[in-house]
């Protein structure tokens, strides 16, 4: 049973890190999920108010911010509400449209769309469609990091 829970949680884990790439995946609710099956598994007794307040805010901040930096790459680059929220919808449908490259391009074409709509140019609609992209990648990027953070903080309270 302990081979088993471990790869459950180590599976758990890696769908999680992928979530941060890859948006229908469940991504940090993926990994908060791995701390409920060790402790089913084997013991919830390492985990105290401590670890799971810093979890659970991790989880929040995570959340918060992937929808914020995605949003903060659109405004910086000039964009609208509308660009934001179809860069958002791009995000989310572009990878079953165009499976190699709709992340990329989802969010791009949503955001370009969005401005257009609220009657900017091309080339601003343009310039935002990349502020999509940038900001799609930065969240990425905190995505990963903190999801790492939560397995490191994970693997030092178990010891």
């Amino acid at each position: 049973m302990d081979i088993l829970g471990w790869i459950i949680i180590i599976a758990l884990f890696v769908v999680g890190i992928a979530g941060a790439v890859v948006p229908i995946l469940p991504g940090v609710v993926a990994i908060y999920a791995a701390f409920f099956v060790y402790g089913w598994f084997f013991t919830f007794a390492h985990f105290g108010w401590i670890f799971w307040t810093l979890q659970s805010l991790i989880v929040i901040v995570l959340l918060a911010a992937d929808y914020a930096v995605g949003a903060w790459g659109v405004k910086r680059f000039g964009g609208s509400k509308a660009s934001v929220w179809l860069s958002t919808i791009g995000a989310i449908i572009g990878p079953f449209v165009i499976p190699a490259f709709g992340l990329i391009i989802g969010p791009f074409v949503g955001a370009v769309i969005g401005e257009l709509v609220t009657g900017s140019s091309l080339e601003k609609s343009v310039k935002v469609g990349f502020g999509s992209v940038v900001g799609l990648f930065s969240s990425m990027v905190v995505k990963i990091i903190l999801q790492i953070v939560m397995i490191v903080v994970f693997f030092i309270w178990i010891n």
